[in-house]
């Protein structure tokens, strides 16, 4: 099987972030992690990211961007300010509630399509992150995400959220196995029926078929850690996780 690295997502520790950005990195660094994922940059510049990264040996696995920085009015800026911090992955995690309905989801898609082309020449890989609405079957036909693959090219990364989906009826294994070459970037996130505070290893996913998805034929370049229900500590929550990994032998 694949060496992966594991990232997480920022988003999950935001708080401590915006207490203490270069403090949250450095724990972060201590806990074992090998990349950071974006949600935000805290004032800081591509200049000043970079330098953090590198003095702790921290690589940027992502960023989570609006879909309006991927315009052709800010396209140049947002490729710039990540090339400077070494991140190639430029992931929307959400849109506008008028682009999920009927054709204007179509036409959202093609025009990952279009950015993703724009951007390859530099290296750069456009896509998309799930939540829980894009695996409700759309007037009994396909679901949001399904349509998403159809409708994109194959340079539209598909970042699969493994819990998001998992809460939203999808068959997540189902998804990584036909999707080849799509799942780029996955995020690893606990799914429970039972206890919303389970951490991976702790909870109902099937990792280890999960992992194979991943690494045969996904594509997967990075692991991604994304738990944030513990509302007493987020830290601790993505502590469980790295550890619940390294139980399973990726990390």
């Amino acid at each position: 099987m694949a060496n992966i690295p594991v990232g997480v997502q920022l988003y999950c520790i935001r708080e401590d972030c915006a207490k203490d950005f270069p403090g949250s990195l450095k724990e972060v660094k201590k806990m074992g992690y090998v990349g950071v994922e974006y949600a935000g940059y805290h004032d800081k510049t591509a200049k000043e990211l970079r330098k953090m990264q590198d003095d702790l040996g921290l690589k940027a696995c992502g960023t989570h961007i609006s879909l309006d920085t991927l315009m052709p009015d800010k396209l140049n800026q947002t490729m710039d300010f990540n090339a400077e911090i070494g991140n190639k992955y430029l992931i929307v995690p959400g849109l506008p509630k008028e682009r999920y309905e009927g054709q204007a989801w179509i036409d959202t898609a093609k025009l990952f399509s279009e950015i993703a082309a724009k951007v390859k020449s530099r290296g750069f890989k456009v896509g998309y992150h799930n939540h829980h609405r894009e695996f409700k079957p759309v007037n009994g036909g396909d679901t949001l995400w399904e349509l998403l693959y159809k409708n994109t090219s194959s340079d539209v990364v598909l970042q699969m959220d493994t819990g998001n989906a998992y809460h939203g009826g999808g068959d997540v294994l189902d998804y990584l196995r036909r999707h080849k070459g799509r799942s780029i970037t996955v995020h690893l996130k606990p799914f429970s029926k039972t206890n919303e505070l389970a951490s991976i290893g702790e909870d109902e996913t099937d990792w280890k078929a999960v992992f194979e998805a991943c690494e045969k034929g996904g594509g997967t370049e990075w692991y991604i850690v994304e738990h944030e229900s513990d509302p007493n500590s987020p830290m601790n929550a993505i502590r469980k996780c790295l550890e619940g990994l390294k139980k399973l032998g990726k990390a």
